[in-house]
């Protein structure tokens, strides 16, 4: 589904992501875990062609595409899609009206999960004014849903809401990518950025990774890499990394 190669990346003047190389399978989830300005929405924004971040390096290749170069409608309409962080508010624009421009769906199925996500009653209210930070996550859902994309990037969506959120966010994810359907049957993929990583006590991914100062420190099961973060920090995928014993749990 996605294929990252030799990838480095640059703003301004300033080198964030060095030889990235990540594979991420039809039907396979993976997590990034990393400390804050490690880079990890930097790669998320690359991977969707944010013109602010520059390829100095490497390629993207998704569904085969070479899409290092491509704009980011066209990857938007080969089938990548984004929950944001911290999205913007947009005033005069209503969320029902949105959903209605964006769906590839019957507006019924959308007005379903949007009860699951219990957020239909926002219909009419303009899009994350005024939302909550669970309100927000939950809206965000709600127009991935709509979009129906292949791949799925999260980044953060457990970041400012509170446990019963969560539960809820980390539920509908799994729903998204195909996790209550046998492997051979999944279809999406995603890759999740967390940096608590309260989110994987409700919903399943089957690779890890750590990034850290740009460059991919450490990989293997999220099992094993979560509860080390946890008890040492980065400082052991940094001492793994620097002795090139990079798997973790393999």
């Amino acid at each position: 589904m996605l294929q990252i190669e030799d990838l480095s990346v640059k703003t301004g003047d300033k080198v964030i992501l060095k030889d990235i190389h990540l594979y991420i399978d039809k039907g396979e989830s993976h997590v990034l875990f990393g400390p804050n300005g490690a880079g990890k929405s930097t790669l998320l924004n690359t991977i969707l062609g944010n013109p602010k971040y520059e390829v100095v390096r490497g390629n993207i290749y998704f569904k085969g595409h070479d899409i290092t170069d491509m704009p980011m409608y066209e990857r938007a309409k080969l089938g990548i899609g984004i929950s944001y962080q911290s999205p913007p508010a947009l005033s005069g624009v209503r969320l029902n009206t949105l959903l209605e421009s964006i769906t590839t769906k019957e507006m019924n199925r959308i007005n379903e999960m949007a009860e699951k996500l219990n957020i239909k009653h926002f219909y009419e209210r303009d899009v994350n004014v005024g939302f909550s930070g669970g309100e927000v996550k939950r809206s965000e859902l709600l127009q991935i849903y709509a979009q129906n994309p292949d791949l799925i990037m999260f980044d953060e969506p457990d970041s400012g809401v509170d446990v019963e959120n969560v539960e809820l966010l980390g539920g509908i994810i799994n729903h998204l990518l195909d996790k209550d359907k046998k492997p051979s049957e999944r279809h999406k993929s995603g890759l999740i950025i967390t940096h608590l990583g309260y989110i994987l006590n409700f919903m399943d991914v089957d690779k890890a990774h750590v990034l850290y100062d740009g460059v991919i420190a450490c990989s293997g099961s999220p099992n094993e890499i979560l509860p080390e973060i946890i008890k040492n920090g980065y400082e052991r995928c940094v001492a793994c990394s620097r002795n090139k014993k990079c798997v973790v749990g393999k």
